[in-house]
């Protein structure tokens, strides 16, 4: 049981059809999806399931527990589509963008800050990185080198290299938390021109110009060792 991933290849996709192969872990499993599933600290979809005349709301889409390499959809309600059937999947479009402009910022984070990272979290209203260094951070400066990554309309873009490269490549991988995955034989990475390559399995826009009004809204000390960045949009009405 298995779901292909359609966000991996194209981020702007906000619906396609599916059939239904499962229910569980409270909710549907699909043969295909749009929808980003909660993992590598970006928070997971929402949309709708539809059939016929009926109407699902995705509440989550979370990584399958009990069928590794599945997709499970939340869905609000007691009843849910037969297995078998086939549905549309809508992912909720606002939140889908604002997820892509906030993961697409931390990676120039990545850029600016040059710590391992060691926690991460990126969700439609604002996003955070937490660097592994005791070094005092400027946010002055900070939200300067953001307004200039993103005013020079960098292109962004991914590929996949196989399992090897990275291995020859350790530097790629930024995060302390959380690990590329093994066994595929290849590894998704995240480019943004001339700024940041890391392996990366989100979504993103595919310019920095995209992301729009960013700012630094917090900069804390979490730990000895660990200092907290926290961006918000300018315009917090406009995801």
């Amino acid at each position: 049981m298995k779901t292909d991933e359609l966000f991996r290849e194209d981020a702007t996709l906000l619906a396609c059809d599916a059939t239904v192969i499962g229910h569980g872990e409270g909710g549907v499993l699909l043969d295909r999806t749009v929808c980003y599933p909660l993992g590598g600290g970006q928070a997971g979809d929402t949309g709708w399931l539809a059939e016929g005349g009926q109407r699902w709301r995705v509440a989550d889409t979370r990584k399958s527990k009990e069928h590794p390499g599945a997709i499970v959809h939340r869905v609000d309600g007691e009843s849910l589509p037969a297995v078998g059937a086939t549905v549309r999947v809508e992912v909720d479009a606002a939140r889908r963008q604002a997820h892509r402009r906030f993961h697409t910022a931390t990676h120039l984070l990545c850029a600016l800050l040059p710590y391992p990272v060691d926690g991460c979290s990126i969700t439609e209203t604002y996003a955070r990185l937490d660097f592994h260094t005791d070094e005092p951070f400027d946010k002055d400066a900070i939200q300067a080198g953001l307004q200039r990554l993103v005013a020079e309309a960098h292109p962004v873009r991914h590929r996949w290299i196989s399992e090897e490269e990275l291995d020859a490549n350790p530097g790629l991988v930024r995060s302390m938390s959380v690990q590329p995955p093994r066994g595929l034989g290849r590894v998704r990475v995240l480019e943004v021109e001339g700024v940041d390559l890391q392996p990366c399995g989100g979504t993103h826009v595919s310019n920095t110009a995209e992301i729009g009004a960013i700012v630094v809204t917090k900069i804390e000390k979490k730990a000895a060792k660990t200092r907290r960045v926290v961006l918000g949009f300018a315009d917090a009405s406009l995801p």
